[in-house]
């Protein structure tokens, strides 16, 4: 069985800059560098870094509304959180120790951080992040070391059967191996630096990294007009021996909801970079949330998108845009100011 994949539905290439920003909005920005600083194998550090920049209607200087600053370590293997800290501090975020990236990490994380949740704040945002930060952090073995002994490490390893658990790796997808686990050969595409040259406030501070290194980075761009008008962004990328960077994942999610209830009223979901070839069929599903109210995105995003239904980086995207929220209620309180 092969899987069809219809005429013009590729992978577009990364976008070429960061849009300007407009008057009356409120963008989110943020990213989470991942590094191994005793080596590959051993301790995941992450340092994850989020801003809201209020841009007014004025036309004055931006406005930082909040930051914040998440790190942590996380074991390579279970991708079991180690120890964390957040800045501005949050006694909190340490009941987060002890639970492993993907579902366990984030069941903890709701019910520890639910404040944070509840207001949307940056970083929560980095926090929920780590589940798929830890997850994707060991594609940067692939640009840095030696392929045949990266192979030779692979075949030693238990093999993990990859069939169903996403639409890339839908049974017939010719991402898998006949054993069920996944292809090596990505493909990736070099990009340019996430801020303009043009706009040295468009982008939180971002660290310069030369060594190996994955960096997850999200945009997310918010005005308010007959409708809150979303324009969010997403990549996965990792720094190579040669200098610059290539992305493994890369979308672009437009969306549209209305400024009453909040119910998500259109989404469009543009396939930039992406692994498999199949991977960009996960973008014809995204009609299924629509009049999902944003705020409800994390949980049915997880409900609607499971298996072969969605893509975990995907899904990852839209349900960020649970954030939207907070951004719109700091425009509203612009506007009265």
């Amino acid at each position: 069985m092969v899987v069809e994949i219809p005429v013009g539905l590729v992978a577009k290439g990364p976008a070429e800059a960061t849009p300007p920003r407009r008057p009356g909005s409120v963008r989110r920005t943020s990213t989470i560098d991942m590094q191994w600083p005793t080596g590959p194998g051993t301790q995941l550090r992450l340092l994850g870094r989020a801003r809201d920049l209020l841009t007014p209607h004025s036309g004055s200087d931006p406005m930082v509304l909040r930051e914040d600053t998440m790190r942590a370590g996380v074991d390579s293997t279970t991708r079991t959180i180690e120890e964390i800290e957040a800045h501005p501090p949050r006694p909190h975020v340490r009941k987060l120790i002890g639970s492993r990236g993907g579902g366990s990490s984030r069941a903890v994380l709701a019910e520890a951080m639910a404040d944070e949740a509840a207001t949307g704040t940056p970083l929560y945002l980095l926090l929920d992040d780590i589940a798929g930060a830890s997850l994707i952090a060991g594609f940067a073995y692939s640009r840095w070391i030696d392929r045949d002994l990266l192979l030779q490490a692979i075949s030693a390893a238990p093999v993990r059967n990859m069939t169903g658990i996403c639409t890339g790796f839908q049974p017939g997808s010719g991402a898998l191996m006949p054993d069920g686990s996944s292809k090596w050969n990505h493909q990736v595409r070099p990009v340019v630096p996430l801020p303009r040259a043009d706009d040295p406030m468009g982008w939180h501070a971002l660290e310069e990294i030369t060594a190996m290194s994955m960096r997850r980075a999200r945009r997310i761009d918010v005005h308010i007009g007959e409708v809150i008008a979303i324009d969010s962004m997403f990549q996965d990328s990792s720094t190579v021996p040669t200098g610059g960077r290539v992305a493994v994942h890369e979308y672009r999610l437009t969306a549209t909801a209305d400024p009453r209830t909040g119910e998500l009223l259109t989404i469009d979901a543009d396939p930039r970079v992406l692994p498999y070839d199949e991977c960009p069929l996960a973008s014809r599903n995204v009609g299924k949330i629509l009049g999902t109210p944003l705020s409800e995105l994390r949980t049915v995003v997880l409900e609607k998108f499971s298996g072969t239904e969605g893509c975990t980086h995907l899904n990852d995207a839209m349900r960020a845009l649970a954030e939207v929220p907070a951004m719109v209620r700091a425009l509203r309180a612009d506007d009265q100011a």
